[in-house]
């Protein structure tokens, strides 16, 4: 299987197990009151799942008069795209049309699908497939989910909330080689985790983050391996 077929049948992975979530949101969405018309248009002009579902949520708890609190969990959730995008400019490539089209695909999953490939090539396909995969598989599932929701029941009863955790673990676990890499991850799930109860949505994410990058800046396990390494092959 030559390297970008590995790439694209990441992509489609990903596409298919974070699509397949879009029913979730489909149908909180119509729940929480609005229309199906709404729903679709809130998935194809904001396409962020985790501020979808952070604007929906505050948005059925209050109603018209939380909709300024919505947005701004939306907007708060959404931040974190910008760093995505800093680091995603130099791989979507060097044309003006795709650097005006790129930000609307720039999400979790198609930066964690090209960061995850070693050739610049590659990331820029990682990218662009799971962008534009998600982008449509998402459109058309809020809208199945819109539509028939009701009659699906519960997506959490058909294992779709773990869809996209899933695909994602799949992504870190071959990453996961070095003590680095690995403290890295841990320190950015535990503070995430200890703090997702007490402060608003998106909060807990922008803080692992900055303590995955401080982890990671230190380097600390990771001057062990090439002091062991290096020791190893001292005469």
């Amino acid at each position: 299987m030559s390297a970008e077929r590995e790439v694209w049948r990441e992509a489609l992975g990903v596409v298919l197990a974070t699509s397949a979530y879009g029913v979730s949101f489909g149908a909180l969405a119509v729940a929480s009151g609005l229309d199906v018309w709404q729903t679709c248009v809130l998935s194809l002009l904001m396409f962020t799942g985790g501020s979808q579902f952070a604007f929906v949520g505050v948005f059925a708890a209050g109603g018209v008069a939380a909709l300024p609190s919505a947005i701004a969990s939306a907007g708060l959730l959404g931040v974190r795209n910008v760093a995505y995008g800093m680091r995603m400019s130099p791989i979507v490539g060097t044309s003006r049309a795709r650097r005006v089209v790129a930000p609307h695909f720039t999400i979790d999953e198609s930066t964690a699908v090209a960061i995850s490939q070693g050739d610049p090539r590659l990331r820029r396909v990682g990218f662009w497939v799971t962008g534009i995969g998600i982008f449509i598989g998402w459109n058309v599932t809020t809208l199945i989910g819109a539509l028939v929701g009701d009659v699906l029941g519960d997506p959490k009863t058909w294992g779709l909330d773990a869809a996209a955790a899933a695909a994602f673990l799949a992504l870190l676990w071959p990453r996961l080689k070095e003590r680095q890499a690995i403290a890295v991850g841990i320190a950015a799930a535990v503070v995430a985790a200890a703090l997702t109860p007490f402060i608003m949505p998106g909060l807990p994410v922008l803080v692992a983050a900055l303590v995955a990058i401080v982890v990671g800046w230190f380097d600390w396990w990771g001057r062990d391996v090439d002091a062991e390494t290096a020791e190893g092959k001292a005469p």
